[in-house]
């Protein structure tokens, strides 16, 4: 999975939005996980390092430093999640929870919010690993 496409002359999306907003909106976006009847099953009750890993990904999938792969390696998002059962409807409501994190992320542009949006859609859509049910 590569990073999103740059569609601004004003720098990579990580440049235009900053760590400090990127910090927010994946702190805000774990609040909302393990409150949806979906996603709580297949997320740990400490999430502490899942969200110190996802901001290291997004870190680095939006052209700042590569945090993710200094710390952990590749990322190599399908192989693992691969444990975990992740159908079309998960993949649906880990969007619904980023959108509302986005929502709640004033420091993001509405620009870079969709942009960020379109970005994770592509992602989701890759992660689907099982049929539904």
């Amino acid at each position: 999975m590569t990073a999103p496409i740059n569609l601004s002359d004003k720098g990579s999306l990580y440049e235009r939005i900053g760590p400090d907003a990127l910090e927010k909106l994946v702190r805000r976006f774990y609040t909302l996980v393990p409150q949806h009847p979906d996603l709580a099953p297949i997320f740990p009750a400490d999430l502490s390092l899942t969200a110190e890993k996802q901001l290291a990904f997004l870190t680095g999938f939006f052209g700042g430093p590569p945090l993710y792969h200094e710390r952990f390696g590749h990322p190599r998002l399908r192989a693992r999640h691969l444990p975990f059962e992740i159908t079309r409807e998960r993949a649906q409501a880990w969007l619904a929870c980023m959108n509302a994190a986005l929502r709640d992320t004033p420091e993001i542009p509405d620009a870079e919010a969709r942009e960020i949006y379109a970005a994770l859609s592509r992602v989701a859509v890759h992660m689907v690993n099982a049929g539904e049910g």
